[in-house]
């Protein structure tokens, strides 16, 4: 039903700016081409452990690159060590670029609802804290409405009936990219402990929900 909704939503007219928010480090995109190429579009979210929610938007179609980083604080304490206390004003975020001709934003909302639990509030799996709450942040006005329409759509529809969303719609000010060890965790670490028993069971309970989402390698 919500990719359904993503579809529909899909009707409003987006055009999502390009732009590197201040304090992005461009260096740590893949490719040269990639950081060149003016038609990617950019989109960033938070909802629990950032090894999860890269390695689910990773695996949808259209998704170019998926970067682990830290939004909502300051860049003088945007390091793993001291947004894990919870005292910083960040959450774990993810920014994902991602082709427009090959999907849309609001498909990407449909991808961060169905891939983690909204209502639980500071809270995602075994993870608790203000650094794992649940948010949207957006970019301009058009990316702001399609969320908070998106949100109403889910609450009319009853979609979550053990609790109220409590999902976060804020403006970007800044993405600071985690550190280097943190890119790619799921894929590189598939036998760490917090891998096996919490990244991997949520990518495999998304995929299951939308496998006509997925790249073809997925």
């Amino acid at each position: 039903m919500q990719y359904l909704l993503a579809i529909s939503l899909a009707l409003f007219a987006l055009k999502t700016s390009s732009c590197t928010p201040k304090g992005h480090k461009v260096q740590q995109l893949s490719t040269e081409e990639m950081l060149q190429d003016t038609s990617l579009r950019r989109a960033y979210f938070a909802s629990g452990c950032f090894w999860c929610v890269e390695a689910v938007y990773e695996s949808v179609t259209g998704i170019k690159e998926v970067i682990s980083g830290y939004s909502g604080g300051s860049k003088e304490t945007a390091t793993y060590e001291q947004v894990s206390t919870g005292l910083t004003g960040h959450a774990e975020a993810v920014e994902v670029i991602y082709d427009p001709k090959q999907t849309n934003y609001s498909t990407l909302l449909g991808v961060f609802f169905d891939s983690h639990d909204p209502t639980t509030l500071n809270r995602q799996g075994p993870d608790a804290g203000t650094q794992y709450r649940s948010i949207i942040f957006y970019q301009n006005d058009a990316e702001k409405i399609l969320a908070q329409n998106y949100i109403a759509s889910l609450e009319n529809f009853g979609t979550y009936d053990k609790g109220e969303i409590t999902t976060e719609i804020s403006p970007l000010s800044a993405f600071y990219p985690a550190e280097d060890y943190h890119q790619n965790y799921e894929s590189i670490n598939p036998e760490q402990p917090y891998v096996r028993s919490v990244s991997t069971p949520r990518l495999n309970k998304f995929k299951a929900k939308h496998p006509e989402l997925l790249k073809k390698e997925h």
